[in-house]
């Protein structure tokens, strides 16, 4: 058999270096890394809806304890009234409000996550 001097070329095929994007592609997560007016946009959305909850949560503290002074003022000489509903009828209220606002907190956060990690 005839040998054959001519080299033979070996092609290294790996992935490529640089992907290109689709034009109209974008990803949320990189918008905001690079802290571009998206990304930014995208920050202030999710800070916004927590702020609307906190401020929903104080609205609600506010109605609740706010007019207690005013009730304790009208009924004068029951101090032990006053320390029974400071001390146990708010407990209940102010727990189930606190355990409302991280839920929606982490609801919102979650939320938040899903639309950055586009699935």
């Amino acid at each position: 058999m005839p040998q054959d001097h001519t080299e033979r070329r070996v092609v290294v095929t790996g992935p490529p270096r640089q992907t290109r994007r689709a034009s109209g592609y974008y990803r949320p997560r990189t918008e905001i890394d690079e802290q571009t007016t998206l990304g930014h946009t995208y920050v202030r959305s999710l800070m916004r809806t927590q702020l609307r909850a906190a401020l929903a949560v104080f609205a609600v503290l506010a109605l609740l304890v706010g007019p207690l002074p005013l009730l304790f003022a009208a009924m004068p000489g029951t101090r032990r009234l006053e320390w029974a509903v400071l001390g146990f009828g708010l407990y209940a209220p102010l727990v189930l409000l606190a355990r409302w606002y991280v839920r929606r907190a982490e609801r919102n956060e979650r939320d938040f996550v899903r639309l950055v990690e586009d699935r």
